[in-house]
């Protein structure tokens, strides 16, 4: 036996080395398991339209891959050998599994729609026998209400970041802008200097679907922007070749999950308690509006949404905020 393959015990016998242990393995992944199914080319093609026709965001092409994914393993585990040879049966079969899986309402509510959507590609590209789309009724998802800050809480969130350093400076103009300008995490993390003009106090952001729109923001706002990139900005990013707005501690743009951070750690040194979505203060800024006696078509406009159904889940929270006001203040409430 070699010197590597033994070791001396006590007296001096060699004693046999212990078998190594077998190289962990990781699983494949869902998406390297599907590339070796003859299904896998259609939901590559949908991925495909669905990003360039569509032009949705990576991330929900990325959230409808996965869901038509698992639908596609579950067709070639019960034995589907082409789309063609799909049937309704199969598809009532895995919303069948999803069901006794559980899982999130919303997340059904989501597989519900992308396997809808994906059918109706394969009838449109003549895959399907007959033309059948299959279609879903829909299915009402939870309608939850978002997570809004009052204003006294986004006061004492803002105010909360107070300091000359860079970081701070940082900080304080990305929270008062995003909330200023009602921004997704996205939209603020994705800005670029170009896109702000301080002497109109506006910023023009690129949403969902590639849409631009032009939002407002006060002197407040205003007032942290400039010290941020005049005091900030230039000592954190050097001589780096980007032009994004906002950046972490070594100079490259801020990530969502920095943004995160960021904001958890705000708000906890606010003293805020409950847990502070990373969209609260878009959330609070269309709430806030509302309750202001904001328009809701303007509310809609300044959000970037596509359509005024989806604005209109803040008339809820605003609601709720009109009944508490009357409970407390109507004499006979």
């Amino acid at each position: 036996m070699s010197a590597r393959g033994a070791r001396r015990g006590a007296g001096g016998a060699a004693l046999a080395a212990p078998p190594r242990a077998a190289a962990s393995r990781r699983p494949p992944s869902r998406a390297a398991r599907l590339a070796r199914s003859p299904l896998a080319g259609a939901v590559e093609a949908w991925l495909d339209r669905l990003a360039k026709a569509r032009r949705l965001s990576p991330r929900t092409v990325e959230a409808y891959g996965g869901d038509v994914a698992d639908y596609a393993l579950f067709a070639a585990a019960h034995g589907l050998g082409a789309w063609s040879e799909v049937t309704r049966a199969m598809l009532d079969g895995y919303l069948a599994h999803l069901h006794r899986a559980g899982g999130a309402r919303a997340t059904l509510v989501r597989r519900r729609s992308a396997l809808a959507a994906f059918h109706r590609f394969l009838a449109e590209e003549r895959v399907l026998p007959g033309g059948a789309t299959f279609e879903l009724p829909p299915v009402r998802g939870e309608r939850r209400l978002p997570t809004v800050l009052a204003p006294e809480e986004i006061a004492a969130l803002l105010e909360g970041v107070d300091g000359a350093d860079p970081l701070a400076l940082r900080t304080r103009a990305m929270l008062e802008l995003t909330y200023a300008s009602g921004l997704r995490v996205s939209e603020a993390i994705g800005l670029q200097r170009s896109a702000l003009d301080l002497g109109e106090r506006v910023v023009t952001v690129t949403g969902k679907g590639g849409r631009s729109r032009v939002v407002p923001f006060g002197r407040e706002a205003a007032g942290w922007l400039a010290r941020w990139l005049e005091r900030g900005r230039p000592v954190l990013v050097r001589a780096a070749r980007h032009d994004a707005l906002f950046v972490n501690r070594f100079g490259r743009p801020l990530s969502a999950m920095g943004f995160w951070k960021i904001l958890r750690a705000a708000a906890r040194a606010a003293g805020i308690v409950r847990r502070v979505h990373p969209h609260a203060l878009r959330h609070s800024f269309a709430t806030h509006l509302l309750q202001g006696g904001a328009d809701l078509r303007v509310v809609q406009e300044l959000l970037g949404h596509a359509s005024v159904t989806t604005t209109s889940i803040y008339t809820h929270v605003d609601r709720a905020y009109l009944r508490e006001v009357h409970r407390t203040f109507h004499p006979r409430a």
